[in-house]
């Protein structure tokens, strides 16, 4: 979890700043106006796009990281006494020792994939949702914050779980030597096997720390956009 942890607002960070800067670029609408200047929903999805994609970059060799970590709790080697890594990074060391430099961004089209419709849904949704639940040109109160931001979270991941499925395969491909060829042959691979709920896996404990975790972090973010700005 350290690592995640130590990283989390540095992710943050990209996702909200690509977003506004996209969002103020394509709209011309200072951020704390857009609420009595609402921008365009085609504009809100291109901007929350465009963070996805700045996100997933930055985080690919992160997430490789934290999804390596978690894993290596399941025995692929019996005669294995001690945990593979040692650590976040004896973990990173170990890839690019193995694998490379293109090792670290193993899964990293997926990721791409997963995060750019995601996060264009993700804004957009809040967006409809906060000026559904406010009257006209005012701003949304917390509890209106609260509920939007939560509400777009469990839908962003609702979204993303398959993609999330295919990436994390990907991603432990070079421990297990599964050699998938690319996305489309471990969405292949994977259905072929395990049918089409294996694409579900991992959706409503997703969807569980969803809603809290985005209420928070979009009040978070209206209230510094606030302090700041």
């Amino acid at each position: 979890m350290s690592f995640p942890l130590l990283t989390v607002a540095a992710g943050n960070s990209v996702m909200f700043g690509v977003y506004s800067n996209a969002l103020l670029y394509l709209s011309g609408t200072p951020l704390l106006d857009r609420h009595s200047s609402p921008p365009s929903y085609l504009h809100i999805f291109t901007a929350g796009g465009m963070s996805g994609i700045a996100q997933a970059l930055f985080l690919a060799p992160v997430d490789l990281v934290k999804v390596r970590l978690q894993n290596q709790t399941h025995v692929h080697n019996p005669k294995a006494v001690q945990p593979r890594y040692r650590g976040p990074i004896h973990c990173a060391v170990c890839i690019l020792r193995e694998e490379g430099l293109r090792g670290l961004f193993r899964g990293g089209m997926a990721l791409v994939l997963r995060d750019t419709p995601t996060l264009a849904v993700y804004f957009a949704t809040y967006t409809a949702l906060c000026r559904g639940l406010t009257t006209e040109g005012q701003e949304p109160g917390p509890a209106a914050v609260l509920v939007a931001g939560g509400l777009a979270g469990t839908a962003s991941w609702a979204l993303a779980t398959p993609m999330d499925v295919v990436k994390a395969r990907l991603q432990m491909d070079g421990v297990k030597r599964v050699e998938y060829r690319g996305i489309m042959d471990c969405f292949l691979i994977s259905f072929r096997r395990e049918g089409a709920r294996v694409f579900l896996r991992g959706l409503t404990l997703n969807s569980l720390r969803a809603f809290p975790v985005n209420a928070v972090t979009f009040l978070t973010y209206e209230n510094l956009l606030k302090l700041l700005c």
